[in-house]
């Protein structure tokens, strides 16, 4: 008995169906068009955009080779610009840690006291240090203090709410032992919260530490004090040779201190 069977049909696998395809589409025109709309809304000169590789050739032709003459001077600057970022992040732990500790769900003392805290990190983190330094420089005047104060200003917000979100990961058990042990509040949070949020701590302190080492050194663009006091006197006397070995400088001491966090995260951690 011959029996015939029927051919199956093929199926062809797509990763979308109809309607998604479209969907795409459509979210893709749209972002195509917000980005021509605010490409024509910024009014850029394009004549300057087409002619910035000659310029940017010229400027490196200024630049070199780089001047050496004021290497005493920068290296003063370097370390003053050191000391405002070691200094900013001392001053920030013990500004970031209560706030940290109110903006926690699970430690804040009361509802208004989580909104203050979590406003506190919000309005620090909404504003650039260097808007913190131009504030500060028409408080206190040009120099170091008005660079400490805005990157200490600017640090609050992210070592807090970090710091913040360590504290709402912590293990409840050892908390809710002491408290059933009838422990006072300071005792709970010594031996029951700090222990475990202790590798955060330090993690978050060093890498914080080196982002205000590379925010320190533009800071003397607005008289905040750095190396970018120096660094902003020689672009407006078009001493182009002092700019490339500033930069230098610069690129060095980043990388440095990239080098001395990544031991000290090693060591820590």
């Amino acid at each position: 008995m011959v029996t015939s069977k029927e051919p199956v049909a093929s199926r062809v696998w797509v990763r979308y169906d109809s309607r998604e395809r479209w969907t795409r589409l459509a979210v893709l025109l749209l972002v195509t068009a917000v980005l021509v709309w605010a490409a024509r809304d910024v009014d850029i000169f394009w004549p300057w955009v087409w002619d910035a590789p000659a310029q940017i050739h010229s400027l490196g032709e200024r630049m070199w080779p780089p001047d050496p003459s004021r290497l005493g001077e920068i290296v003063d600057a370097m370390i003053e610009t050191v000391h405002i970022a070691t200094l900013a992040t001392f001053l920030t732990v013990f500004a970031a840690l209560p706030v940290s500790y109110i903006s926690a769900q699970n430690t804040t003392p009361n509802r208004a006291c989580l909104w203050l805290g979590r406003f506190i990190l919000v309005a620090s983190r909404s504003v650039n240090t260097i808007i913190w330094a131009l504030l500060f420089v028409a408080i206190f005047g040009p120099g170091v203090l008005a660079g400490i104060l805005a990157i200490m200003c600017r640090s609050i917000g992210f070592v807090g709410k970090l710091m913040g979100e360590a504290i709402e990961e912590i293990d409840r058990r050892p908390v809710e032992a002491m408290e059933a042990t009838g422990a006072s509040r300071p005792k709970v949070i010594l031996y029951a919260v700090v222990p475990q949020v202790m590798p955060a701590f330090f993690a978050v302190v060093i890498l914080r530490w080196d982002i205000n080492i590379r925010e320190s050194t533009v800071l003397g663009l607005v008289g905040a004090g750095g190396i970018g006091v120096i660094l902003q006197g020689a672009i407006d006397t078009f001493a182009w040779p002092t700019v490339a070995t500033i930069l230098c400088a610069i690129i060095l001491l980043v990388v440095l201190g990239e080098a001395i966090t990544g031991v000290l995260r090693r060591r820590v951690l």
